[in-house]
């Protein structure tokens, strides 16, 4: 008989820390290089200088492992546990909320999350995570680790479209998203969509695709070509980057579907700013 791989709390605390600390240290490679090349394109003077100072402030972020931005974000946690593994020692959860404590005070990042949405008393070690857990095939935990900002997330949206609109219709509010969002979200931006399932479901799309490596098309046709034409219309745009005028509005346009009923069409719009953070692991 085959043995369970076994996984510890302890692992799970530990991985969570660091990938909290790391994140936000270090500007994925992905978008970075994207800076580059972006830097090279761009038309605007005022753009150019905004990609080199922030290609400058990663660089002095990794050097000095210091925060890339001083919203160190909401810790949002994405698991995929294999059926195979077994986790001893305790809760799962309380493990990564642990994991989420001790890198946010030991990682000197700042602590963002309120109690009470109306209250608003700051519980002081940004806690707790939001955790997106799925139960996938295999014997592994694969645990990312996606601190997510408040400027880019004030400036998300989510519609619950007819399904009479179409796809001109998830264009159209797409594009108003970010063109109301202008410079607050801190672009240029990674646009992650959510088409279809239902109210929630749409939502967690947007925040997942986000996940994807930058550019990397979708493997549908047509919503791979979707992405082109919406990422070339939002740099139409002329924000720029930081808001200063130019085409490098948006990095990539990263769009996942789920089916849906035939009285919906849902779409959500989750916005990240040019610090597209994640770390991930595998226990």
């Amino acid at each position: 008989m085959q043995s369970i791989k076994t996984v510890t709390v302890l692992e799970i605390v530990e991985t969570v820390s660091r990938l909290c600390m790391e994140a936000n240290y270090y500007l994925r490679s992905d978008v970075l290089k994207s800076f580059h090349e972006k830097q090279e394109m761009e038309i605007s003077q005022a753009g150019k200088d905004a990609l080199k100072q922030l290609i400058l402030n990663a660089k002095i972020a990794a050097e000095d492992r210091i925060p890339i931005c001083q919203d160190t974000g909401f810790a949002v946690i994405f698991l995929e546990i294999g059926q195979d593994v077994r986790i001893t020692g305790g809760n799962l959860y309380d493990a990564v909320n642990e994991g989420v404590r001790k890198g946010y005070i030991e990682g000197y990042l700042r602590k963002s999350i309120v109690e009470h949405p109306l209250r608003r008393k700051n519980t002081r070690d940004n806690t707790p995570a939001v955790i997106h857990a799925k139960i996938v095939d295999g014997e592994n935990i694969k645990i990312t680790v996606a601190p997510k900002g408040g400027g880019s997330e004030n400036m998300s949206a989510l519609r619950m479209l007819k399904p009479s609109e179409g796809v001109e219709g998830v264009k159209k509010f797409i594009i108003e998203t970010i063109k109301l969002a202008g410079p607050n979200p801190c672009p240029p931006l990674i646009v992650g969509v959510g088409i279809g399932g239902t109210f929630e479901k749409c939502a967690a799309l947007a925040k997942e695709a986000l996940l994807r490596e930058l550019g990397k098309p979708s493997d549908i046709p047509d919503i791979a070509s979707l992405e082109i034409e919406l990422l070339d219309e939002i740099n139409s745009l002329g924000i720029g980057p930081q808001g200063l005028g130019g085409r490098t509005t948006a990095l990539a346009v990263h769009v996942e579907i789920y089916p849906c009923h035939i009285a919906t069409l849902p779409v959500a719009v989750n916005i990240n700013c040019h610090a597209a953070r994640h770390k991930e692991a595998i226990l």
